[in-house]
């Protein structure tokens, strides 16, 4: 779980994953949580485009905003060319996690 400190709400990954994994535009998406001063964690989304997408993380972001409370919002859309997996496809979010705090990833 994604953890919003200031208003002491939970956020679950699932369904974000679930309303992003609803856009026309993505074929599948992964949420985790990202430190942030003032919430604690933040949600942040690694998103694989449909092929020949051009959509943006604004429009990712507004997608999930009309759809969920302010503290459920996406803070960050990162995209990618495929989710990490491991040998049974399970999602490595660990890999994912790590991708956002390594300062020469291109993010």
């Amino acid at each position: 779980m994604v953890m919003d400190w200031e208003l002491m709400e939970q956020v679950a990954p699932a369904e974000l994953e679930h309303l992003l994994n609803g856009h026309p535009d993505v074929v599948e998406a992964a949420v985790v949580p990202y430190p942030d001063e003032e919430a604690g964690q933040v949600p942040v989304a690694f998103v694989v485009r449909q092929p020949g997408s051009n959509i943006v993380g604004s429009e990712i972001k507004d997608f999930v905003a009309k759809q969920v409370s302010h503290y459920k919002r996406i803070r960050r859309v990162i995209f990618i060319d495929s989710l990490p997996r491991n040998a049974s496809g399970k999602v490595l979010r660990k890999e994912l996690v790590i991708k956002l705090s390594t300062p020469t990833s291109k993010l």
